[in-house]
This record gives C-alpha cells, structure tokens and sequence, in this order.
C-alpha cells in the first residue's frame, strides 16, 4: 500500500456545530455568515450553546444511532467495498455515532474519495435492509481523514481505534496487524 488513511466519520445529527466537545466543521452561524474552522494546525471551537441550538433546530429527522446489527452489516460491506477498491482495511471500530477506519491504498487517490465510498455503500447496505432514515441520510456530510506516515503512526492509530473506543459496537483488526500491536492493556479481548 502507498498510502494509508485514518478515516472518522460521524451519523447524522450526533455531532452538530457548536458542540462543547469542539467542532472544526464548517458552518453558517445564526446570523448567516459562513465560518470555516478546519484549517491545518488550527484549534478547533468550543461550545456555542447558540450555533448548537441553531444546528439541532434545522435537522431534518432524529440523530442517528447505529445498533450492534448495522455495526456487522457495515463490517461486511466495507470489506467488499475495499476489496472491489483494491484498498486493504487495517482496522476498523463501529460505534453507535460514529466510524472509525484505518486503510491502506494503492497509489495516491483523494482521501475524501476513499470516505466518500465507504459511506456511500455502507448507507446502500444500511438503507437496501432498513429503509432509508428519514432525515434521507445516515451519516454526516464531511468526515476526517489522516494521512498515517510510518509504522509507528499505524500501529497507535490502530492501538487508538481498537482499544481506545468507549463502548463500540464492534471492533475489526487485520490479523497481521494485530500482532504488530502488541498486549492490549486490559482484559478486554474486542480485536
């Protein structure tokens, strides 16, 4: 692999601008002007109990929460989507908000391409058993992606999505990766 990506995304209506746990999205205050707050080396906001209430009154449907059989829909559908790709997932955390992926690509392809597919055939998965949400989405419009350079970067990203994760949902490791990791610092046996 060339290149291998973090990649975090968030489901619809879990993470809206103006949350106290900061946001770099983005977005159009109340007043209309449009802010952007994703520049590299950049602090994220703060709580912006305004900008938050004005997010959450333009949401088109309920938050989303994903549930333990979406998490193994998912899981199935990323692996044919990376290996139709030729893309090799590393590993991989589904929580009820949010996805995290770790994924080594061939060449240097745009990394929000390499997300966008991964949404775009987890919703097809998701809304061909489900339906649809209402809202018409599952996920948030943007995500995150991290360039990982080197093995050292991999492996605590990897140490970061598998044993880091509150709760999820369910947790994927590569098996060779899994050895590079090392003991897990708990009893906890997710990968």
């Amino acid at each position: 692999m060339d290149r291998i990506w973090f990649l975090t995304w968030h489901t619809y209506g879990t993470w809206l601008p103006g949350d106290r746990r900061g946001y770099v999205d983005p977005f159009v205050t109340p007043d209309g002007e449009r802010v952007i707050l994703n520049a590299p080396r950049t602090e994220a906001a703060w709580d912006n109990p305004r900008l938050h209430q004005h997010a959450k009154s333009i949401m088109k449907g309920d938050p989303i929460l994903l549930k333990r059989a979406m998490a193994d829909q998912l899981a199935e559908q990323f692996h044919e989507t990376a290996g139709y790709r030729g893309w090799k997932i590393l590993g991989f955390a589904v929580i009820r908000s949010h996805v995290h992926m770790v994924v080594g690509v061939p060449g240097d392809p745009d990394p929000d391409k390499i997300l966008g597919d991964f949404k775009a055939y987890g919703s097809r998965k998701l809304n061909g058993i489900h339906g649809k949400p209402a809202n018409g989405t599952w996920w948030v419009d943007s995500g995150s992606t991290r360039k990982l350079k080197g093995e050292a970067a991999v492996i605590a990203t990897l140490r970061y999505v598998c044993w880091e994760q509150e709760n999820p949902l369910l947790v994927w490791i590569d098996p060779e990766w899994k050895l590079l990791l090392g003991e897990q610092p708990s009893a906890s046996s997710r990968c």
